[in-house]
């Protein structure tokens, strides 16, 4: 085999890895980054997230057992935002199981959560509603107001709400009688916001073959958003446990009769679907950059081609077309960096190479990592260790850009500490390799030079760069 010395980098031709050790062992300052690379949690479905008046981003999405709220500052900065677990159903209820897609709204002046659950049997899924007077949904006491159904009682799930001047609606995806063969998207006026107080209309059900090709046919997720007097119902369509599942459209004006089907139109293309290495996105959110002058999409992807149920959630920007319609593009490439939303600071990234390693971890050449380079542990060996600058004392986010190639598909974790202190695990949910997820999470810094380390702890993760931000 022949070996080129490049610097101090070693490239053996003909071998499937390259090994790089270019400035590895040096103590570096990062680089300012004013961009991010598009996971914002990595795990995760049904993402909602809203933007509020008090400066703070609020974000909730489904656990399955619980009501989980987290706050940040920041749009990408969430998943290490405060967190708290704001309730849990009692057992032995028809509501004890299966929450899912919890909706949270600030409506007359409190905040109302609505989600879906069940007692354990899919068919008995409704719809329900939390209260809370407080003036942050992180405060106060939530109360249950019970559950919101029209007149049928029919299954029911993904509620969402609609409030056109005086009046207001409630759009959910729910069945047309008992039997599980297609989620059509139904509206009914409300009383307020615990209550339905009109029979439900039908403005959309399964008709074209993206959203027909699975059993049962899918139109879920409704989420809705008016601009220039039109409103647009963006729904999820096809099976979420595809990579067929995408993002579509139906539109109604403003001054139409919202209970009248003809009122909707759909559009036959759907708005957001897979491509460039991005899998069924779909039941998304939409919100706003921190300093209100850009539209962000906040949704959910497989984590890898064919993943199904195993999701993480991303976020981008979207901009409008001339009929006040959004227009979302494509998603992202899940290895292209995209500029941070207005209005956040930039970070400074430390690329895992270009820390001090210990014999064990190795820096290889790895095309979808962000310096072209990434560090792996040999049989769970070695260590890196960076040293972060920090311009004053206080609490920065410490979001790492990671993968889990373990063979059996298990979770995998880092053992990280900070000048000596004992931190919380980095955790990394599976991939596979350089299928790149992030995990993030709060820690407090001393001013001028800290020292982070990295170990292995569990299973096979690997890690590409650190961007520390405020």
């Amino acid at each position: 085999m022949l070996y080129f010395i490049i610097g101090m980098a070693i490239l053996a031709v003909g071998s499937v890895m390259t090994v790089v050790q270019l400035r590895s062992g040096a103590d570096t300052n990062g680089h300012k980054a004013a961009d991010f690379y598009n996971v914002v949690m990595q795990d995760g479905a049904d993402p909602w997230m809203v933007k509020h008046t008090d400066g703070y981003y609020y974000y909730t999405q489904t656990t399955g057992g619980n009501v989980k709220l987290w706050r940040a500052r920041t749009l990408t900065g969430i998943g290490a935002g405060e967190s708290k677990t704001i309730w849990t159903p009692p057992p032995g209820t028809m509501y004890s199981s299966n929450l899912w897609a919890p909706e949270l709204h600030h409506l007359d002046g409190k905040w109302y959560i609505y989600f879906a659950a069940d007692d354990g049997t899919n068919e008995n899924h409704r719809m329900y509603v939390l209260e809370n007077p407080s003036s942050s949904p992180m405060t106060g006491e939530w109360t249950f107001k019970g559950k919101i159904a029209d007149a049928t009682d029919s299954w029911a799930i993904d509620g969402t709400v609609l409030t056109v001047g005086k009046d207001r609606y409630f759009v959910w995806s729910g069945w047309e009688e008992t039997v599980n063969d297609k989620q059509n998207l139904y509206i009914a006026k409300m009383s307020n916001p615990w209550t339905i107080s009109s029979a439900r209309t039908m403005i959309s059900t399964p008709r074209y073959d993206w959203e027909t090709n699975t059993s049962p046919q899918v139109n879920e997720g409704p989420e809705l958003t008016i601009r220039n007097g039109t409103i647009n119902l963006v729904y999820s369509a096809s099976g979420s446990w595809t990579d067929g599942y995408c993002l579509a459209l139906v539109t109604a004006p403003v001054t139409a009769n919202l209970l009248d089907p003809a009122s909707w139109t759909k559009r036959s293309e759907p708005l957001f679907a897979s491509s460039g290495g991005i899998y069924g996105p779909g039941h998304h959110s939409l919100t706003q950059s921190p300093d209100g002058r850009e539209d962000w999409i906040v949704y959910h992807t497989a984590r890898w081609q064919g993943a199904g149920w195993t999701r993480n959630v991303r976020a981008q920007k979207f901009t409008w077309n001339s009929d006040d319609t959004p227009n979302f593009g494509a998603p992202v490439p899940p290895d292209s960096p995209i500029p941070l939303p207005s209005g956040e600071p930039k970070r400074t990234r430390y690329e895992a190479e270009e820390a001090k390693l210990s014999e064990g971890a190795v820096a290889e050449q790895e095309d979808t990592a962000s310096g072209g380079a990434k560090v792996r542990f040999e049989d769970g060996k070695g260590s890196l260790q960076w040293t972060v600058n920090a311009s004053e004392a206080g609490d920065y986010v410490l979001s790492f850009r990671v993968c889990n190639g373990t063979s059996s598909l298990a979770p995998a974790s880092l053992s990280l500490s900070v000048n000596d202190k004992q931190e919380n695990d980095v955790f990394v949910n599976f991939s596979g390799r350089n299928h790149w997820g992030m995990y993030a999470t709060a820690v407090h810094l001393n001013k001028g030079g800290n020292t982070l380390s990295i170990a292995p702890f569990s299973n096979d993760a690997e890690l590409d760069c650190l961007d520390v931000l405020r």
